[in-house]
C-alpha cells in the first residue's frame, strides 16, 4: 500500500503539475467552447496520475479545479475540485498497479475513473444544484428523468453516469496514447523506484 502512494517532489514532477494543469485547463475551455458532452478537464490529471502517482494526480486534479473557477468566476468548478482529486488519486492507482499499460487497461482504469467522479459529484450536485450537472446533454437527460417522476438522486446519478463515464473513457485513452508517445527517457525521471545518482 505504501508503495502506491509514493511520491518523490523531484524538479521533474514540480514542473509536471503546472503542465498538467495546463492540459487540464484547455481541454475544459475547448470543451465548454463547442458545448460537447464531454468535460475533458482531466486529461492532464490522469497523464499526471499515471507519471507522478496518486498524490501528484490529486494535486494536478484539484488545482485545476480551484485555478480554472478563481480565472474564470465559474464557482461550479470549485466544488468540484474535491471529484478531480478523487479522480486523480484512483487513475493514480491503476497506474502504479499497471493498468495503463495496455488499451483493455486503460478502460479499465476509466471504469475506475468514471465511478469515482459519479460517486463524489452525483451528492454534490444533490447538494448545491438539485441534481443537475451543469452539462447540457446530462441535465436533458436529468430534465428528462425528473419528467418521469424518477427519485432526484436516482435522475442525477443517471445525468452523471451519461456525461463522466463516456468522458473518462474518451480522457484515460487519450492520456494513453500521449504517455505511450513519451520517450523511455522521460517518462523514466518519474519512476520513484529508480535511484537516484548524484554527482560527486
Amino acid at each position: 500500500m505504501e508503495k502506491l502512494f509514493k511520491t518523490r517532489f523531484t524538479t521533474a514532477v514540480i514542473v509536471l503539475i503546472p503542465a498538467c494543469i495546463g492540459i487540464n485547463y484547455l481541454g475544459k475551455l475547448f470543451a465548454a467552447a463547442l458545448k460537447l458532452p464531454l468535460w475533458l478537464d482531466c486529461i492532464g490529471t490522469c497523464i499526471g496520475a499515471v507519471l507522478g502517482g496518486p498524490i501528484i494526480g490529486g494535486i494536478c486534479g484539484a488545482a485545476n479545479n480551484l485555478i480554472y473557477g478563481l480565472t474564470t468566476g465559474d464557482n461550479i468548478t470549485l466544488i468540484y475540485a474535491l471529484t478531480s482529486f478523487g479522480i486523480g488519486v484512483g487513475v493514480g492507482i491503476m497506474g502504479r498497479l499497471g493498468f495503463m499499460k495496455s488499451v483493455g487497461g486503460a478502460i479499465l482504469t476509466a471504469v475506475v475513473g468514471g465511478l469515482a467522479a459519479v460517486l463524489i459529484s452525483t451528492p454534490l450536485n444533490i447538494i448545491f444544484w438539485g441534481g443537475t450537472t451543469g452539462n447540457v446533454w446530462g441535465d436533458a437527460a436529468f430534465a428528462a428523468t425528473q419528467a418521469a417522476n424518477m427519485p432526484v438522486w436516482l435522475g442525477s446519478l443517471i445525468d452523471e453516469v451519461l456525461v463522466d463515464v463516456p468522458d473518462k473513457l474518451v480522457t484515460l485513452l487519450v492520456a494513453y496514447f500521449i504517455l505511450k508517445g513519451l520517450p523511455r527517457k522521460l517518462t523514466a525521471l518519474y519512476d520513484v523506484n529508480a535511484e537516484i545518482e548524484h554527482l560527486d
